[in-house]
This record gives C-alpha cells, structure tokens and sequence, in this order.
C-alpha cells in the first residue's frame, strides 16, 4: 500500500495470480482489516477509484493496476488555537504554529493540522512544509508557496543552511557551566516514540546558552547544529535541566488527545538564510511567548 497525492493506494495483483472475478473480490480480500461491509458500503458511495474512474461491486478484476481510495478520517479534536502568520509573499508563507498542532497529516490528525488548516483559510491547494516542527512544540514554521520551488527551500533545511534557534524553558541550575555545546549520538526506531541517546560518534550538537533566570527557572537559547528527533528535550535533560511540560522525557507519559493544558515550554523562535530563489537574506522572528515566563 502506498500514498499519492492524499489517497491511500493498493497495486493490484499480477496475471499469474489472478483468481478474482470482480475488483471486489480482490479488495474483500487484500484488506482484510477492513470488514466485507464496510468495503461495499465504500463501493456504493465509489469511494474507490481506478484510472478510469469509480469501481463499482461489478468491475471486472484488471491486473497490474492501481485502485486509490478515501480512508475514513478519524474523530480529531479541534486543536483550539489559531496559527498566526508571520509573514507573507509570492514564495513563502511564514506562521506561528501553537502547542498542540502537527504540522503535517499524520495518524490520528488529519484536519487539525497545519497543512490542512493554512490550505484550507489561504486557498493555497499546493502549500507544502518546507520543514518540520513536532506537535508539542510552537513558533515559527516556513511553507512553499508552490510545488515548482518546494525542493530548493526544503534542501536549505536538509543541508543545514537554515541558521534556526529555540527558546526553552527549564529549572535552573546555577552549578550548571553555560553556554555549552552538547554532543550525543541519537537513535530513533520505527514504532518507538521516544528516541535515545547510545555510545558511538556523535550526530546531535545543540548550543545551550542561559538568557535568564528567576524564581528556580532558566530562560534557555537553543541553537542546534543538526536537527535529529527530540533532540533538544534529550539535550537539555542529559544537562540535568529537562524542559517544562516534556511528557517524553526522562519517563513517557500518555496524555488524551484533547488535553491543552500544560505545554511544552519550547518555541521555535527565529529563522535566518539565504533565500535560494531571490538571493537576498531572510530572518524572522516568533512572536509568541512561553506561558511559563509570562513576561519574556
């Protein structure tokens, strides 16, 4: 099964192992996790489509072909807060993303998305994420425009040419030695949530600087060098300074999908390169502040 242009898709079996009369039958058998009703109640509402158009229950079975259909989209609850833009032209739309919101469609978030919702409220149908940030983490967030430029803004941040910083904040620990430059080998496995850090050179560099502190918290600048998963919540607790409201670390702890409370006190909070269509130097800035430290 694979996915093309927001459809799920299933390549049909080859001539020697035809033993299907109609399209239906191969279906009710290739997805077996789907019940037989629910598939003729997908036929009848010709939710599956082939190249030439609906299959009906009485398509004849073709080979070698691909049938594309509509999954049913999960209950989501509405993630309640807006995406602020920061900026606008005919290349680039920048936004503040909120705690909360995936960026991208994935698992059990579909429509309260990033992607989804900038489409929807721009009217911008090939809007595409030049990067991405991870749903508990806010601040500013860079779309495409157009499909024709999506690989050149998206090779800026896979070769490190993005200069990006984060604001965090933490428990302070005034034995702490900073700023300080961490260095981990971090590993992220298929169908694990958390990542870990294990022996062996080193893939994960982040700049811990202190800006502030008051009243038993630190108000940390985060400048990673590269951009592994989680990165940031293992550096910043291998220091000894976990950031606030981290549910991943050190210890896992599920919370429902309509919990808003307690975010993670981490944003995104400047982006700074050059920009590869028009050469000139692009910086912006989040304008959101960490509930945490009210008055940053």
């Amino acid at each position: 099964m694979e996915q093309r242009h927001g459809l799920d898709a299933v390549r049909l079996r080859t001539p020697a192992e035809t033993r299907w009369a109609t399209m239906r039958d191969h279906l009710v058998e290739r997805l077996k996790r789907v019940p037989v009703e629910r598939i003729d109640a997908m036929l009848a509402e010709q939710r599956f489509v082939g190249r030439d158009g609906p299959i009906t229950p009485d398509t004849p079975y073709r080979p070698a072909e691909y049938v594309w259909f509509h999954r049913d989209l999960p209950v989501e609850a509405p993630v309640p807060f807006e995406i602020e833009v920061v900026h606008r032209d005919d290349l680039l739309l920048v936004v503040d993303k909120p705690h909360f919101m995936a960026t991208i469609p994935r698992g059990q978030h579909i429509l309260e998305t990033a992607l989804v919702r900038l489409r929807r409220e721009h009217g911008l149908p090939e809007l595409s994420p030049a990067h991405r940030l991870d749903r508990m983490t806010a601040g500013l967030l860079m779309f495409v425009i157009n499909r024709e430029h999506r690989g050149a803004y998206q090779t800026l941040f896979r070769d490190r040419r993005v200069r990006k910083t984060y604001e965090a904040i933490a428990p302070y620990d005034p034995d702490l030695p900073l700023p300080q430059t961490v260095r981990s080998r971090i590993v992220k496995e298929r169908g694990i949530i958390q990542a870990r850090e294990v022996d062996g050179p080193p893939n994960a560099e982040t700049l811990v600087e202190l800006l502030e502190h008051r009243g038993g918290l630190g108000r940390y600048r985060l400048a990673p060098a590269t951009g592994r998963t989680h990165q940031l919540r293992l550096h910043m607790h291998r220091l000894g300074i976990p950031i606030i409201g981290d549910d991943f670390y050190p210890v896992l702890t599920e919370r429902p999908l309509d919990d808003f409370t307690n975010p993670l006190q981490l944003l995104a909070a400047t982006l700074e390169f050059t920009d590869p269509i028009t050469g000139e130097l692009r910086s912006f800035r989040s304008r959101r502040r960490l509930d945490a430290w009210p008055d940053g």
